[in-house]
Parts: structure tokens; C-alpha cells; sequence
């Protein structure tokens, strides 16, 4: 009983620490997932004191619901026509950030690590991705652009997608001797197309009976378990879940603005009220503190020569990703939302995850992938933390704005630190 009082009294105490990290980084932009982590770090690897067996089949179920909230409560946030009028850039950004990253990564590891060609290329597809669960609540807290909230949060996404997809076909590939381009591609853009139809059909479906369903006592947190079976459906079709969760947010969000006629002969649709929304949004933030305390504590410590391998490829990441964001985004994005755009390649649980399937594998050099994977994670969340910082320490001034400071993002008034600067 001491035990389970000792953990109920540290969920209440990360509780608390969790808004006074969302404080502290209003008043210095320190981002308050990099504390998160650290304590997962100091509970888990340094002090031994938790392990990521412990939470047994729990941990698994615990991140994937998290993931589904917060791709959700990110698509209701997400103006739809803005949404149109940016994907092809963001699915241009995403492919080329990780097509890029690998091969950058694939050729280095065999270089310095001594990698075969094809656990090279797992290596680089792993860490090709980039954390949805990461960067969508860290442009939140942001207040960044429509345009470029827009473009992280699907390019994340689909990154993410990418990888998992692409690393689970490489492996099948080493370990059946042969790679099958067409049904990987296939498989692709079925993660796509059929997951977005689906999760676009489900929102229409849930708005009609969104009315219905508010008569009930206590139905508000139905739409979040309606969310949960459309992803568990897509998944057990092989397809993406998450892409899913993301498209029902987002028709969800702005389901009183599309325009559907067959639908209105019917029914009105209907969406969710400011009430709701809030709601969802403070759930989002309970589940993303214990999020990266837990994936804090699913790190693990690796040697120095490991550490040096994963510094120098995460630099080579960050390159990439400039490189990327330079060739896809266009001109008009003004440059300091440009330059937020290239620190935001952190790798997340997804790669955590994938890092350790090539040693149950038995591939060659396995273990040398899940530790540099680890370096990897370890440092792009630093690094995307530290850029953060400096970033929006930064100021600039623009045609007709006033340069911000953090009295301003405290206060929420438009104070100039200097005079406005006119063309």
C-alpha cells in the first residue's frame, strides 16, 4: 500500500511540475517536454527506480492513446482550406526530409559503424521519422502560424508514417531476401488514401449523431472513444491509424463549413462546442506529461563511441531537414517560422519502438541500431529544444508587426521592445 501511495502521490506531484513547466516556458521558451524527459530519464535509466517492463502491456496501449488524442485535438485546431492549400508542399517536405535523412544516415553508418547495406538503410529509416507525439504539442505552445501549425503537424505525421512503414519493409526484406517495391508502395499510399476516407467518413457519421448523443448524461468524452474504434479499425485493416485520427479531427473541426448537399437534405451537421474542445485540449495535456516522463524512462544510457556516432548523425539530420525545408516551403513563410520549421525533426516512442525489432530479428548489428537510435532520439529533442529557445529568444521584426517579447507572450499585450519598422 506504501508503493501505490508513493506513485499516486508522484502522478499528483508530475501533475503540478507539468504546468509549472508550461510556466517556465512562457517566461524563458525553454520547452517544458525537455524537463518531462529529463525526470523519465532520472527515474528510469540514471536511478534505475523504473523500467519500461514494468508498465508490462499497459505502456504500449498508454502511448498509442495518446497519440490518437492528440493527433485529434491537433486536427480540430486545423482550418481545412489551409489544409488544401499547403499539402502538397508538406507531403513534398516530408518525403524529402525522409528520403534524405536515410540515405545521409545509411551511407555514415556503414562508414563509421561497419553496417551491411541493408541494416544501414533500417537505421536511417528509423531515425528518418519525426515525432508527431513530439512536435505537436511544442508548436502549440508555440503559437506559430496557421500555415506552418499546419504543415508540422501533417508533415509529422506522414513522416512518421514513412518510417514505420518503410523500416517494417526493410526488415521483412533482410530477413525473406527480397523486396517487394509495389506492394511497400502499395501499402503506402493505402496508409493514406484509405485511412483519410475512413476518418473523413467517420466524422460525417459521428456529426450526424453528435446531437443524439449529447442527450446522454455524461457523453462527452464518447467522441474520443468513437476516434478510438475508427483508428482500431484502420489499424486491423493495415492501414494508418494515425492518419485517420488526424482527418477526423480535422473534418470533425470544420465539419459547419464543408459542403456537402446530399448530407444537409438529412441533417445540419454539427460540431463540437468551446466546452468540448477545452475539455479535450486539458486532456491532451495530462496524457502528453506522462507521455514523455514514460518515454524518458524507455530511454537507455549507451557508450561513449555510440554517443559520438549518434551526435554526428543527428547533426547530419538537422542538415537534411534545412535542406528540406529550404527546396519545399517557398518564400512567402516568413523566415523565423522558416527557421522553426528545420529544428523540428525530434524522433520520438515510434522510433524507440522500431529501434529494437531488428535485434529480436536477429539482424546483423541490431543491437549497434538500438543504441544509436537511442542516441539519436536523445539528442534531436535536445537540439530541436535548444533551437527553440534560441529562436524564439530571438527578436524580429517584421513589415508591421511589433517585435515580441516574453512580457508580451506573459501578458498577452503587443509591447515593443523598440520602434515598428515600416517598408
Amino acid at each position: 500500500m506504501e508503493t501505490v501511495a508513493q506513485v499516486i502521490a508522484f502522478i499528483g506531484v508530475m501533475v503540478f511540475l507539468a504546468h509549472l513547466f508550461s510556466v517556465i516556458f512562457n517566461r524563458t521558451k525553454i520547452p517544458d517536454i525537455l524537463f518531462l524527459i529529463l525526470i523519465g530519464v532520472v527515474v528510469g535509466p540514471l536511478l534505475g527506480w523504473v523500467s519500461p517492463a514494468l508498465f508490462g502491456s499497459v505502456g504500449p496501449v498508454f502511448t498509442t492513446v495518446t497519440l490518437v488524442i492528440i493527433l485529434f485535438e491537433a486536427g480540430l485546431t486545423l482550418n481545412i482550406r489551409t489544409v488544401g492549400s499547403i499539402f502538397g508542399r508538406t507531403l513534398l517536405l516530408a518525403s524529402l526530409s525522409f528520403i534524405f535523412t536515410m540515405g545521409a544516415v545509411a551511407g555514415l553508418s556503414m562508414w563509421l559503424l561497419g553496417l551491411e547495406i541493408v541494416p544501414a538503410f533500417i537505421l536511417g529509416a528509423i531515425v528518418g521519422s519525426t515525432s508527431e507525439a513530439v512536435v505537436i504539442p511544442l508548436i502549440k505552445q508555440l503559437c506559430v502560424g496557421e500555415e506552418t501549425q499546419c504543415v508540422l503537424s501533417m508533415e509529422s505525421t506522414i513522416n512518421d508514417v514513412l518510417s514505420i512503414v518503410v523500416t517494417i519493409a526493410l526488415i521483412q526484406a533482410y530477413v525473406n531476401g527480397k523486396f517487394e517495391i509495389a506492394s511497400v508502395s502499395a501499402h503506402l499510399v493505402g496508409s493514406f488514401v484509405i485511412a483519410i476516407a475512413i476518418g473523413f467518413g467517420g466524422a460525417l457519421v459521428w456529426s450526424a449523431l453528435l446531437n443524439r448523443i449529447r442527450i446522454i448524461k455524461n457523453a462527452i468524452f464518447t467522441t474520443p472513444a468513437f476516434v478510438f474504434i475508427i483508428y482500431g479499425i484502420v489499424e486491423n485493416l493495415g492501414f494508418s491509424g494515425a492518419i485517420a485520427a488526424l482527418a477526423f479531427g480535422i473534418t470533425l473541426g470544420n465539419i459547419e463549413t464543408i459542403r456537402i448537399p446530399f448530407l444537409k437534405r438529412y441533417k445540419e451537421p454539427v460540431g463540437l462546442g468551446e466546452t468540448e474542445k477545452v475539455f479535450f485540449s486539458e486532456v491532451a495535456f495530462l496524457l502528453k506529461t506522462f507521455f514523455f516522463i514514460y518515454m524518458g524512462i524507455s530511454l537507455q544510457l549507451i557508450s561513449n563511441w555510440f554517443i559520438t556516432v549518434a551526435f554526428v548523425l543527428t547533426v547530419i539530420a538537422f542538415l537534411v531537414r534545412v535542406f528540406a525545408v529550404q527546396f519545399s516551403v517557398g518564400k512567402k513563410l516568413p523566415q523565423k517560422e522558416k527557421s522553426l520549421m528545420m529544428v523540428m525533426f525530434p524522433k520520438g516512442l515510434a522510433a524507440v519502438v522500431l529501434a529494437s525489432i531488428p535485434l529480436q530479428e536477429g539482424i546483423a548489428g541490431g543491437d549497434t541500431i538500438k543504441n544509436i537510435t537511442y542516441g539519436v532520439i536523445i539528442f534531436s529533442i535536445l537540439f530541436t529544444s535548444f533551437m527553440v529557445f534560441m529562436l524564439k529568444k530571438k527578436p524580429e521584426t517584421t513589415t508591421g508587426e511589433v517585435i515580441e517579447t516574453n512580457k508580451d507572450i506573459q501578458s498577452g499585450k503587443e509591447i515593443s521592445d523598440g520602434p515598428i519598422k515600416e517598408e
